[in-house]
């Protein structure tokens, strides 16, 4: 008997939280009541739900951080006023804007990507150039960018990375974000000006490492809320969040391997002391120029499960997590490895323990070593 044809949302490497989540969705648009901001989908205290997690209602925590930090981010959402997510890279800035964008448009791929080569039109509109030579500018021959789709449709606009856009890009939308207006000067008459239909938003991410790469002009920060999401302080909830998030990407691509607590555990006090510079009985050490997140440490613990079980005798190894490490930990800075080595020699040397001293072992298999 032929296999089972898997649906095209199985292999969908990285489904949008709207399709990912889509049954806690509906369940929690089934019981969802209460007063709506217009425009939204649900109410806040179902996208809090839908965010944080409830187990009455059978649906998973999805973010980690402060329900504060939800709150106040919902209520600048609710408001005239645009969000911006600030914190290190890794802090899950993206997906909170991108469940955000799920739970109160129903569509979360209404997507910027900040970056040096963005331009106006990647933000706003553009025009198919065949139908505008043959028919002259209409809304026919009109390209919606994601502003544009926000803002007929009522949606929330996710703008990654702004503070990479050239200043002139992200001063764009100020009246967008003052007015709730974009000019279209080549459409005359009532299509030459949008005014954007309730629900429309702006939910914006930027990176403490970047936000010097272009600084954001006075006008367009006074048009937006900031909230900073703060890297996981306690080690037990990272270790929780790392062994449940590999584990799902793990089950997801097909692969039984998965570390085992003691491998985890190594995997995430590595990580914790090579970013705070600081060990876990308090000495102080070399800290990393790379900015090892919690969200580089699921990628670890998910190649090393992907190298023991294709690789490896299938269960996941000290070494494994070794063979994963130096390309999340050593990016363009070549001091992060000798910091690294110096880690091994100085700190885990001296660590007690089976899977410690299987680290210790495995050192060798560092780059260069």
């Amino acid at each position: 008997m032929a296999a089972k044809k898997k649906t095209s949302n199985e292999t969908l490497q990285r489904p949008p939280a709207e399709v990912l989540y889509a049954d806690e969705l509906t369940r929690l648009k089934a019981q969802d009541k209460g007063p709506k901001p217009p425009g939204w989908a649900m109410t806040p205290r179902s996208v809090r739900r839908f965010i944080l997690g409830d187990e009455g209602l059978n649906i998973r925590q999805k973010f980690v951080g402060s329900p504060s930090l939800v709150d106040r981010a919902m209520v600048s959402i609710a408001t005239n006023r645009g969000l911006i997510l600030v914190g290190e890279p890794g802090t899950a800035k993206s997906l909170l804007s991108e469940l955000f964008a799920a739970a109160i448009s129903g569509d979360s791929t209404l997507t910027i990507q900040g970056g040096a080569s963005t331009t106006e039109d990647q933000i706003k509109y553009s025009w198919n150039y065949a139908l505008l030579v043959a028919e002259g500018p209409s809304t026919r021959s009109l390209v919606p960018a994601p502003m544009y789709s926000g803002m007929i449709g009522g949606k929330l606009v996710r703008f990654e990375e702004i503070t990479r856009c050239p200043p002139e890009v992200q001063d764009a939308m100020l009246s967008m974000l003052s007015d709730r207006v974009m000019a279209v000067p080549e459409l005359s008459g009532d299509e030459g000006m949008l005014y954007a239909r309730e629900g429309f938003n702006i939910i914006a991410t930027a990176n403490t490492r970047d936000r010097g790469v272009n600084e954001m002009s006075a006008a367009l920060k006074r048009r937006l809320n900031f909230e900073t999401v703060f890297p996981i302080p306690d080690f037990k909830v990272e270790l929780a969040l790392v062994r449940k998030e590999s584990a799902r990407l793990l089950e997801r691509a097909g692969v039984p391997s998965t570390p085992g607590e003691d491998v985890l555990e190594v995997l995430v006090t590595t990580f914790r002391e090579l970013r705070s510079g600081q060990t876990k009985d308090g000495q102080t050490m070399e800290r990393m120029s790379t900015v090892l997140s919690t969200a580089e440490a699921v990628s670890v613990a998910y190649a090393a499960g992907v190298r023991a079980y294709f690789l490896g005798s299938g269960k996941v190894t000290p070494a494994d997590v070794v063979e994963s490490l130096a390309g999340a930990v050593v990016k363009d800075d070549p001091e992060d490895l000798r910091r690294l080595r110096r880690y091994f020699e100085q700190r885990i040397s001296k660590r007690e323990g089976k899977a410690w001293r299987a680290f210790y072992t495995a050192r060798n298999k560092l780059p260069g070593a």
